[in-house]
């Protein structure tokens, strides 16, 4: 019962209700905002550095991170406003209420025939190229991009809120903002940002595919075909250059019955990105509504089983006397 308690009562529970409640206001200051300011501040400096692209980029993902633990982890240990500031690093950390908002935003544009808007809305959300979309490539885009940001946006920061506290939630955080950034294979960022690219598929590694269990125990329980589901996915998800995206995308285009992938542009080059799930299956209005409802049953999940698995392994280690 004790256990049961904890973890209904925990920071990453209430962390998780605040950012449903609230999402991202703009009148808030925000630390990915804090880090992608220090970044743009970062990189014409560390660019001039003697020591070669890669190596500049090693270092910078090494301060960064480490700035960012020690900040918040400094931060919280002040006196009365360190528990306040605590449940404010755990809940701006978590993105799962804004994406689903903003996702919603672009469903209710396209129902009332705004497709201009919808194009700027999604824009805003992904890094491809979103100027010419027809609407059946702005229903798949946001499909694709709500299915993989489950896990960046939501199920990588929880697993380390859950493994080490916000602070260390926030050197993934930072990390993850780097790739965001810094991340690309263009001739301006292929060698600068490799390590931030990198270092973000090493921490996201287990929580993709943790996201795919959740998604898959999420379609159990709205009785989609999970089954098929777990059968087809895993042949799809190494079809992508990512090690980890292809994981939470794969699971969700198949429980949904729609097809990911397909040509895409980014930064004026033209990719064609590998298919996902069954052939031919457009992503329908209320295909894209369904799919939310699952992410967000999938992110209910997430919160409780990680915490609940976390108390139960600190009081197995505390009866241990470890």
């Amino acid at each position: 019962m004790k256990i049961l308690i904890w973890t209904l009562f925990s920071l990453p529970v209430l962390a998780f209700v605040i950012d449903l409640l609230l999402g991202d206001p703009r009148c808030l200051p925000h630390p990915v905002r804090w880090i992608g300011r220090w970044l743009n501040w970062l990189e014409p400096r560390a660019r001039g550095f003697k020591m070669g692209l890669r190596s500049a980029g090693v270092l910078c993902v090494a301060v960064t991170a480490g700035l960012s633990f020690a900040i918040v982890y400094g931060l919280m240990e002040i006196k009365i406003l360190g528990m306040v500031l605590m449940v404010y690093f755990a809940y701006a950390g978590l993105a799962l209420g804004e994406l689903l908002d903003s996702a919603r935003d672009v469903v209710e544009m396209l129902e009332e025939g705004s497709l201009e808007e919808a194009r700027e809305a999604v824009g805003e959300l992904v890094s491809r190229t979103t100027t010419y979309m027809s609407e059946r490539e702005i229903r798949r885009t946001l499909a694709e991009t709500v299915s993989e940001n489950l896990c960046d946006g939501f199920v990588a920061p929880l697993f380390y809120l859950v493994l080490g506290g916000p602070a260390l939630m926030w050197a993934y955080k930072a990390v993850s903002t780097m790739d965001s950034m810094w991340g690309y294979k263009t001739d301006q960022y292929r060698d600068f940002g490799w390590a931030a690219a990198r270092a973000d598929d090493v921490l996201a590694y287990v929580p993709a595919r943790l996201s795919a269990v959740l998604l898959l125990a999420a379609g159990a329980l709205m009785k989609l075909d999970w089954r098929l589901a777990k059968a087809r996915f895993r042949a799809d998800a190494v079809k992508m250059e990512s090690p980890n995206a292809g994981w939470p995308m794969a699971v969700t285009a198949w429980l949904m019955g729609g097809t990911m992938g397909g040509p895409a542009v980014y930064f004026g080059t033209a990719k064609n990105k590998p298919h996902l799930g069954p052939d031919d299956q457009d992503w329908t209005l209320e295909k894209l509504k369904k799919m939310f409802r699952l992410v967000l049953l999938s992110g209910i999940l997430g919160v409780f089983s990680f915490q609940f698995v976390r108390v139960l392994v600190t009081s197995a280690l505390g009866l241990a006397g470890v």
